[in-house]
């Protein structure tokens, strides 16, 4: 379940040339990605790096940045000092200037926060601070190839995919988007199908929260292996809430956390992205190279915690996770779950905001009778009482997670 895919199959040919890659078919394209040999550490990682990405052409071009790089490269990896002023100019003037198909991903010795943003102000893909572990490289390039994909498959996008993430285990979020799940599919009716897609594999109890019985979990459907992206999600997610939302759930029995890959998150979502105008994705608090993957085909992002100190060290994390993986550029919400005056007493959400660097936007009162009761019985928390804080607060955070998703808000049309 670590960020890490060092598990990946390390089989690759290392051709007299100096080149790095899989044999391949000459007739497709091949992307190819170029490597400073300073930036990855020493030349043995570059052959390393590489046999985590079969389909993909490494090649090195020795110690420095030179002065021509091609265009054919998808992406490019180098190492700059920020503490040279001659090297950050230079660099800066690369960038600038650079191929526009070619991504720079530059490993930064002696970073900080002010010359990593500078370099990213110029157009750097990203910026990892040295040294860079092969995780880390991996991951970004991971990243920096799915967006290319995204971007050369404009047509696969229909729905929408909303992704909430906790800041540690038992924050609530399940239960918020249980609820949220129902209260927008009984807003976009069979015009507007809603899916809530459980990805915690191994803690997930939104089936049971929901009281949808025997519902198709997701290595139910990783049967369709590469077909995955044109499985008929609307019939095989046939049990339906009361609210007419559609549920896939997570798996029965506890399961490896690498069951799912980036390639299969990518095709699954596509999937549910064919099938329904709004999936929410109800993911672990655990980074891993998947849930990376399907916080990047987000559109938004919650991020669910609570008000005392461990959760705020941990929101902090969770934030700078997502700004270190560039995933800050799409809208994220900050929600405070289950709020109350015992914990207010002993860490206001003023020294809680101070400590995280931002205010929360949402802050969701504590009703534990009415959430309690709605999730043993599977039912809206409007069934259970109409009118409470905490359902006009659960509003709110559906309106956000819905977006554009629906012509009017949930909160115009309950008044």
């Amino acid at each position: 379940g670590a960020i890490a895919v060092t598990d990946l199959p390390r089989t690759l040919r290392v051709p007299a040339d100096g080149r790095f890659g899989p044999g391949g078919n000459p007739g497709s394209r091949t992307r190819q990605v170029a490597v400073g040999q300073d930036a990855v550490g020493s030349p043995d990682r570059i052959p390393s790096l590489a046999a985590l990405f079969p389909h993909v052409h490494f090649e090195s071009f020795g110690e420095f940045w030179p002065d021509s790089l091609s265009a054919d490269f998808d992406i490019a990896i180098v190492s700059v000092d920020a503490a040279s002023l001659p090297q950050m100019n230079w660099t800066e003037e690369r960038l600038k200037a650079r191929s526009r198909g070619t991504q720079i991903i530059v490993v930064l010795r002696n970073a900080n926060v002010e010359t990593s943003r500078r370099l990213a102000r110029c157009g750097a893909a990203d910026v990892l601070p040295a040294p860079a572990s092969e995780p880390a490289l991996a991951l970004s390039i991971e990243r920096l190839l799915g967006r290319e994909r995204e971007v050369a498959s404009p047509t696969s996008r229909s729905g929408q995919i909303a992704a909430i993430l906790k800041a540690g285990g038992g924050v609530g979020a399940t239960s918020l988007a249980t609820q949220i799940t129902a209260m927008l599919s009984r807003r976009g009716g069979e015009a507007h199908p809603v899916c809530l897609a459980d990805l915690d594999l191994q803690f997930g109890e939104a089936a049971l929260y929901m009281n949808v019985c025997n519902a198709f979990s997701v290595t139910d459907c990783l049967a369709a292996g590469s077909a995955l992206e044109e499985s008929p999600f609307a019939a095989a997610l046939a049990t339906k809430h009361s609210s007419g939302a559609r549920l896939l759930a997570a798996p029965q029995l506890l399961d490896s956390m690498d069951v799912l890959s980036p390639e299969l998150v990518s095709k699954l979502l596509h999937g549910l992205k064919k099938t329904f105008a709004l999936t929410i994705l109800d993911l672990p608090p655990v980074w891993t190279a998947w849930s990376n993957r399907a916080l990047q085909l987000s559109d938004r992002i919650c991020v669910v915690t609570q008000l005392s100190v461990p959760h705020v060290h941990l929101v902090r994390r969770q934030l700078a996770m997502l700004s270190t993986q560039q995933l800050d550029d799409r809208p994220v919400v900050l929600v405070c779950n289950a709020v109350n005056s015992d914990q207010q007493s002993t860490i206001s959400i003023k020294a809680a905001e101070r400590a995280i660097g931002r205010p929360f936007d949402l802050v969701i009162p504590e009703d534990n009778r009415v959430m309690c009761s709605a999730i043993n019985r599977g039912m809206e928390i409007s069934a259970v009482k109409r009118g409470t804080k905490l359902e006009r607060a659960i509003v709110m955070m559906a309106d956000f997670i819905a977006s554009d998703v629906f012509a009017n808000p949930l909160s115009v049309i309950r008044g």
